[in-house]
């Protein structure tokens, strides 16, 4: 019997806009090596292969794989991937305990409004890691094609993690973001010297007030040389953006959106809510719509 392929568009009500993520439905039975070649056929930044829960400590499992490998979570393809099984299967709102590797995602919720669905989730407590030296900057900026002038002051160049970590770099102005041309084989050798494969460069300088930040994310290590619009890149900039006091919280908490993929000509807007929680660790969950561009059966 074949299996049932969406593709849907994460981060955006618009098909053809946001992330493109592959999502397949009761993918048990499927082997490894056929989930890897599924996503390269689909040649998608990720594909959501969406598995029977494994035990009573959670509702469904998800595995995720990019083109070359399988990653351990990723924000967009989680979005789509429930986006999927709510459209297919009717699902009403409500939320669901994820499991992807040996990680537990507790809150992911469907919320219905209307014909309107969107999804939400909660991701793993903020991890901080190194702040790159002056030399591996200088080194990130000639592969991004920036240069120290355009680099902001506001905060560290830094590592930091939801889940799946990022180099988070502020540049000063939305203009240098949209006309950045990175160079692919510096930033894979930086990837492996630094410890992490996705570099998430934002501006706060967007020109549109509802929009707190503008960005590109590039990780060419895991074979996705651009992805248009990154969760897993957006939860850790929200903890970082509290964790420097570059942007304050009220009463404990601080919400923004942020867009992603214009250069890409794939523009979609992320939720952010970043809270304190106990010993003033910071959690992250991210908030997004989505549209199908096709559903299909998948036989294999």
């Amino acid at each position: 019997m074949p299996r049932i392929l969406y593709q849907i568009d994460a981060f955006s009500p618009t098909p053809f806009q946001g992330n493109p993520a592959g999502v397949v439905l009761s993918a048990e039975g499927l082997t490894e090596a056929q989930m890897q070649a599924v996503a390269r056929e689909l040649n998608n930044s990720e594909t959501a292969f969406v598995l029977p829960a494994e035990g009573a400590d959670h509702d469904v499992r998800v595995r995720f794989f990019t083109p070359t490998t399988e990653v351990p979570t990723c924000g967009h393809a989680t979005v789509a991937a429930h986006y999927a099984r709510a459209v297919e299967y009717g699902l009403p709102s409500g939320s669901c305990v994820q499991k992807s590797g040996t990680s537990l995602l507790q809150g992911v919720q469907i919320l219905r409004e209307g014909d309107r669905v969107r999804i939400s989730m909660e991701q793993g407590k903020a991890v901080f890691g190194p702040e790159l030296n002056g030399s591996q900057t200088d080194r990130l900026l000639r592969a991004l094609g920036a240069g120290l002038d355009d680099l902001a002051d506001s905060g560290p160049v830094q590592i930091v993690s939801t889940g799946h970590s990022k180099a988070l770099v502020e540049l000063r102005d939305r203009s240098v973001i949209d006309s950045l041309r990175p160079d692919p084989t510096a930033l894979t050798a930086l990837s492996h010297e630094v410890g992490t494969n996705g570099f998430f460069v934002f501006t706060r300088a967007t020109g549109d007030p509802h929009l707190l930040t503008w960005s590109r994310m590039f990780a060419p290590a895991i074979g996705i040389a651009e992805d248009p619009v990154t969760g897993n890149g957006h939860g850790p900039l929200g903890a970082y953006l509290v964790r420097h006091g570059i942007v304050p919280m009220v009463n404990g908490r601080l919400t923004f959106t942020g867009r992603q993929g214009w250069a890409m000509g794939r523009p979609g807007d992320v939720e952010v809510r970043v809270d304190t929680g106990a010993e003033d660790a910071l959690q992250v969950a991210i908030t997004g719509e989505a549209s199908t561009a096709f559903r299909a059966d998948l036989h294999i």
